[in-house]
């Protein structure tokens, strides 16, 4: 995993979340991540609400599923899933939360002022299916993706001015994550099927999605190698689903999240617990994480899903179970956790966002400690991250 020499990047658009860090890759191939000792030291007891972390960091609970979110009248959606920041007028930002439950899945929205304080919370789409993750654009939209059977991909607006508009041409199948590559115009998708594959959707125009080409990748059965894209004959999926239309297209066990930074796409697969790294300026392909190659000691991500990145380059990957736990792995292919929620087994950890300024980090616990999806609970944690 190429990340050795860092330079910070500018964040593009609004969202540190979706695109931040930028790294200067060197030549030679490295192999996946290794546990190690984290940047940000051991975690300590756990805090009030559960939440174990480093020394210097603070977290608070932002919003619980059936409860007005504080401060305001909103009720906070269930099962809260894929999230993002945008940067609001006057220094505040916004944070978007999907909601995964089916049916009348949507997604919400909690506004703060520049001091951090929750200034109002509302919804920006309704009537859609188990929206499960997604992505920010450059353009300041959120994608919400539907996890079912030929599900769509709708483009939202985080201020809710505007109404949600589904993204037919994007494709039908079991949508999961969704990334934005602003160099090749392209965003990418993963799809949740034990043998699903990676997409990029090449919009006719760069900033309207309501057209263009879908694409899947094509390489080989190893965990390296070169790669290609070619076009899907049928994007609406039926009869023929999209996974299936392209000899050659690369199988991936249960596609989660996805981020783009600098060049390169880093995708989650759950069903193998591993972390895949596309290298797009030289079309190939490698692992950034794989639990079964961990040399020494407990491999310290399992349930490998939600994935985010932080300006420094450190990528911060979330649990659907494991320990429920936030790891990080630091452009020296250093893996280790960086916090970790006791008491609630039965949920898994969703929706990791860093606030523009990169100083907060935002996701949930699906199920909370009641193990259900009306028991979610969304968290904020603020401390001195690397920059």
């Amino acid at each position: 995993m190429e990340r050795r020499n860092l330079l910070r990047a500018a964040v593009l658009g609004g969202s540190a979340a979706a695109f931040g860090g930028s790294l200067w890759r060197g030549a030679a191939h490295a192999a996946p991540a290794q546990p190690g000792t984290g940047p940000y030291g051991p975690l300590g007891a756990p805090d009030a609400h559960g939440i174990r972390l480093p020394a210097g960091f603070t977290g608070r609970v932002i919003a619980r599923s059936g409860q007005a979110v504080p401060g305001t009248s909103y009720t906070w959606h269930n099962a809260p899933d894929g999230g993002a920041c945008y940067a609001d007028a006057g220094g505040g930002w916004i944070y978007v939360s999907n909601s995964e439950i089916n049916p009348s899945g949507g997604v919400s929205a909690v506004r703060f002022s520049a001091a951090g304080t929750v200034t109002s919370a509302y919804r920006i789409l309704s009537g859609t299916r188990t929206n499960c993750a997604g992505g920010a654009t450059p353009w300041n939209t959120w994608l919400s993706c539907e996890e079912v059977s030929l599900g769509y991909v709708y483009e939202t607006d985080p201020w809710g001015a505007k109404a949600a508009v589904r993204r037919d041409a994007m494709g039908r199948f079991k949508h999961e994550a969704a990334a934005a590559d602003p160099v090749r115009r392209a965003v990418y998708l993963t799809e949740d099927e034990s043998n699903g594959r990676f997409y990029r959707f090449v919009p006719a125009t760069w900033g309207d999605l309501s057209a263009g080409t879908l694409q899947v990748m094509v390489a080989g059965s190893a965990t390296s190698g070169s790669f290609t894209w070619a076009d899907v004959p049928d994007p609406d999926g039926s009869p023929t689903t999209t996974r299936t239309q392209v000899p050659g297209s690369k199988s991936f066990n249960g596609g989660e999240g996805c981020h783009y930074t600098d060049d390169t796409v880093w995708f989650t697969t759950k069903g193998d617990n591993r972390v895949w790294q596309l290298n797009l300026t030289d079309s190939t392909y490698e692992l950034a994480y794989d639990d079964s190659l961990v040399t020494s000691g407990t491999a310290p991500l399992t349930g490998v899903d939600n994935i985010t990145g932080s300006s420094s380059g450190d990528l911060f990957v979330a649990e659907d179970g494991g320990t429920m736990e936030i790891c990080v792995i630091t452009p020296d292919d250093v893996i280790a956790p960086f916090l970790r929620v006791d008491g609630q087994s039965a949920s898994e950890i969703t929706g990791p966002a860093f606030s523009p300024d990169g100083s907060r980090l935002y996701f949930s616990s699906q199920r909370g400690t009641s193990g259900s999806s009306s028991g979610g609970i969304t968290y904020e944690v603020r401390g001195p991250f690397r920059t």
